[in-house]
């Protein structure tokens, strides 16, 4: 399985787009300064993912988040109940 995820950092409120066959180790990653997009932004937590069979299909979904805006724009209305409740537990 393939992962399409949403980060978002605790310390500066970004959030970062990435694709993964690992999710859980790739999170870790982000958090262990292992990535130089991520690197020394703080915490990142999940807020979102999607799961697809097919690399290719993930690949072409990420592509879609980063460089098509409204793609971007019209996930953001779905999840921004968890892009809200990030910032609250930014601001703890």
């Amino acid at each position: 399985m393939y992962y399409v995820y949403i980060l978002v950092s605790l310390k500066t409120k970004e959030l970062y787009i990435g694709f993964t066959g690992n999710l859980d180790k790739r999170i870790a990653e982000h958090n262990t300064d292992k990535n130089l997009s991520t690197k020394h932004k703080g915490t990142w937590i999940l807020v979102y993912s999607e799961m697809y069979k097919s690399k290719e299909d993930a690949k072409v979904r990420e592509h879609r988040l980063k460089y098509y805006g409204q793609a971007l724009n019209e996930l953001k209305k779905r999840i921004s109940g968890s892009l809200q409740l990030a910032n609250l537990v930014r601001g703890r």
